[in-house]
């Protein structure tokens, strides 16, 4: 049998809106209280878009609505179609790409990995583009500093792989990454002020958290100001108390930094005390910090 949809009358329609999520709730009828089967297919559907009434046999929507939700999603194909390809436009090319054609692209700056200067080759770049990406860069290269005089940047404490990624995703915002090498890249990201990046290591370490490394994770966080990963590992270290403080890293860290061990009693205690039933018993045993 085929669907028959109501017309909306024109006073009821409200305006169009491109991002309107179509959704339907049922329209109680207080006068049956049979609960048949005959009941539930007469149960009138209200279309939560346009308000218009139709039965639960219908489409899941009113006609109109269900219209314009495909619409909407074409067009907001298209539009994400579109994005694509201005992104592909103001992406830069990287220098990296010509490294073994021996070409410097126009490049103007070098960066040297101090860590492994006398194996590995400098890595080109454009002035221009370390500027717009990092405060840090644009004070040292457009100051007269020793940088913007030789067109050298030493770059300390930092592997050869991990500076050319760094320089790759300045260029690209991309960058392929394992836990060592999103530690190095926020370690960088930190101290060069380059947020976008920052971000993208973090979000990439929180995925990969575990009882295991929630420790090692939030003193590391805690030093390079990873608030993400910060929140994050605490929750794993405060769902997991009991094995993490049996853990190794656990007595080591309680030697070399034991401010954050009280940091983390801090939270478990609060955290206990907020999920305590109302009028429990405040007896149950926790575990006491071993400093």
């Amino acid at each position: 049998q085929k669907t028959k949809f109501r017309k909306v009358p024109e006073a009821q329609k409200k305006p169009s809106c491109k991002m309107r999520r179509h959704r339907c709730q049922i329209v109680s009828d207080t006068t049956s209280e049979s609960g048949s089967e005959s009941d539930v297919d007469n149960t009138a559907m209200r279309c939560i878009s346009c308000r218009e009434e139709y039965l639960p046999r219908d489409a899941g929507t009113c006609k109109e609505c269900y219209i314009e939700a495909g619409e909407t999603e074409e067009e907001l194909k298209r539009e994400i179609d579109d994005l694509k390809a201005k992104i592909s436009f103001l992406r830069f090319s990287s220098p990296l790409d010509h490294v073994n054609n021996n070409s410097r692209s126009f490049t103007d700056v070098v960066l040297i990995a101090s860590e492994d200067a006398a194996a590995s080759p400098p890595i080109p770049a454009h002035k221009s583009v370390l500027v717009s990406r990092s405060p840090v860069f644009k004070a040292m290269l457009e100051n007269e500093m020793e940088e913007s005089r030789s067109g050298t940047i030493k770059i300390t404490d930092i592997s050869y792989d991990a500076l050319r990624t760094f320089v790759y995703y300045l260029y690209t915002a991309e960058a392929c990454l394992d836990e060592q090498m999103a530690c190095d890249l926020l370690v960088m990201s930190e101290k060069y002020q380059v947020k976008h990046l920052k971000s993208y290591c973090e979000k990439f370490l929180v995925t990969k958290l575990n009882p295991e490394n929630s420790l090692m994770s939030y003193a590391f966080a805690h030093q390079h100001n990873a608030k993400h990963v910060l929140d994050a590992a605490l929750s794993q270290i405060t769902e997991n108390m009991d094995k993490v403080t049996k853990r190794e890293e656990y007595t080591e860290l309680v030697e070399k930094d034991p401010r954050l061990i009280v940091e983390i009693y801090e939270a478990y205690l609060s955290k206990q005390v907020n999920t305590a039933a109302p009028g429990a018993s405040t007896s149950k045993t926790v575990c006491k910090p071993s400093i």
